[in-house]
């Protein structure tokens, strides 16, 4: 979460009073996160989010993404849910930005130092139901952050990332001649997430209270979803792999669906993949967020260490699969 776009008092109450929530107490900038603006809403009837969609959001993706939300809380999968107002309609219009208001979630997000095993095990287990729970979801969106979109991401920061370190430029270079030369095809494909990093699951101690943050979600391989799981949880501050917590995710999926051989055998080089695309998205980001932005900025660097051990490990053994 993030704020880039700022909203009067008077435009945030005459939006809100669209809606059956009562009037305004309080309207906070969330700093978290580099996609879209975010707020703390309080109203007379509790607590929400407010979601300006920024530029890297397309309007004509919204109704999947707020359908899928709503479809999800129809399942009892346990996210946010889209609020209408009193039209019906979940989609408005604020300071210029397609926004939404969704309910607040209980709990917080996980950050480095709580990785437990135990959460792990929940987020592999949720992440299974995701993908179960979205089986009949009736829109599709493709991935557009996948391996011929990476490349299309990194050619006019080629330079820029050799000013970042030297000789970066060059390493992802070869890293995305790897990839698109070992890129699985024909594995089991459905709606995923995309971004289940541990700011976009909330706990209460080692309890998952919900799952937030859809704005990348899209239709690919299901074990895309592990392969960013694994690169999100399973390693810490200093790039070190968690093997401990790797088995416990990797078992809390296959408890309720487990991979296929094919999945399997590719798993390391989606995991490959998976942490360049955030390399690459980190990268952009360094460079283009823009400074007088309520986001925090990642460090794509960070990342590094991550692809440096998939592409040291012999198969998908060391995630802890039989």
């Amino acid at each position: 979460m993030a704020v880039y776009t700022r909203i009067t008092d008077d435009a945030l109450d005459a939006f809100v009073a669209r809606y059956d929530i009562g009037s305004v107490e309080s309207c906070t900038g969330i700093a978290q996160g580099v996609e879209n603006s975010n707020y703390m809403l309080r109203t007379e009837s509790g607590n929400y989010i407010l979601t300006l969609y920024e530029k890297r959001v397309r309007a004509e993706d919204l109704p999947f993404y707020l359908g899928l939300m709503t479809h999800l809380a129809a399942q009892g999968f346990p996210c946010p849910v889209p609020i209408m107002n009193r039209q019906g309609e979940t989609l408005q219009t604020l300071a210029g930005r397609p926004a939404a208001i969704v309910s607040f979630l209980d709990g917080r997000g996980a950050d480095c130092d709580a990785l437990t095993p135990a959460r792990c095990a929940a987020i592999g287990a949720v992440c299974a139901r995701f993908h179960r729970d979205t089986h009949a979801f009736g829109i599709t969106r493709p991935n557009d952050l996948t391996l011929p979109d990476w490349r299309r991401l990194f050619t006019p920061l080629a330079g820029q990332a050799n000013g970042l370190k030297a000789g970066l430029g060059d390493w992802i270079a070869e890293e995305l001649s790897f990839l698109e030369a070992n890129w699985p095809s024909g594995l089991p494909a459905g709606i995923v997430h995309a971004d289940l990093f541990p700011d976009n699951a909330f706990f209460k101690g080692t309890t998952l209270t919900g799952v937030i943050d859809f704005y990348f979600a899209c239709n690919d391989f299901l074990a895309w979803d592990v392969a960013v799981c694994i690169n999100a949880w399973c390693f810490d501050q200093t790039g070190g792999f968690l093997a401990d917590n790797a088995r416990a995710l990797v078992n809390g999926y296959q408890d309720n669906r487990p991979l296929t051989p094919g999945e399997c055998t590719a798993l390391p080089v989606l995991a490959r993949g998976a942490a360049l695309r955030f390399l690459l998205t980190r990268l952009h980001d360094w460079f283009h967020t823009p400074d007088d932005a309520l986001a925090h900025r990642k460090d794509p660097l960070a990342l590094i260490p991550l692809i440096d051990f998939h592409r040291s490990i012999p198969d998908s053994t060391a995630y802890g699969l039989d």
